[in-house]
């Protein structure tokens, strides 16, 4: 693997342990869980963090034979369907392995093609990673604030 990509693969990797830490000690009980007056429980933003990563892979960096689904960006809301803990778990871990796929296979060269989305604007390849390992760390922050406090 080429020096940039390998960095930004740590990059990744690293910045992601802030959601796999809160995941590790999830319970079935925490996913319908929701801090007022956020309309977003537990289990949606799991769920989110996935859809937006598979996302990233397939429409960002260009992965090719990326099935997703984004239901919690297509719904806009939490129709509190995310309740089954093994499904979701799974389906990030999914997101994740599917995502490093995607940032192992660029390489160095491409790291500054810009690319353009609805959602963020212009931006470089290397600032679309930094804008997706942020995503995932935000809403792992609200996840641990929502299983800590939310009832």
């Amino acid at each position: 693997m080429e020096p940039r990509t390998a960095s930004l693969l740590a990059l990744f990797t690293e910045g992601r342990t802030r959601f796999t830490k809160v995941l590790d000690n999830l319970t079935a009980a925490d996913l319908p869980k929701k801090l007022a007056p956020s309309p977003n429980s537990a289990g949606f933003l799991v769920r989110h963090i996935g859809d937006v990563e598979l996302l990233f892979a397939k429409n960002v960096f260009g992965l090719q034979g990326v099935n997703v689904h984004a239901s919690t960006v297509a719904k806009g809301h939490d129709t509190g369907e995310w309740t089954d803990l093994d499904a979701l778990k799974a389906y990030v871990q999914e997101s994740a392995y599917t995502l490093r796929r995607a940032i192992e296979a660029t390489p160095d060269a491409d790291w500054d093609t810009v690319i353009e989305t609805m959602e963020f604007g212009r931006r470089t390849k290397a600032e679309a990673l930094g804008r997706i390992v942020t995503h995932t760390a935000y809403h792992a922050g609200q996840l641990a604030m929502v299983v800590k406090y939310g009832n």
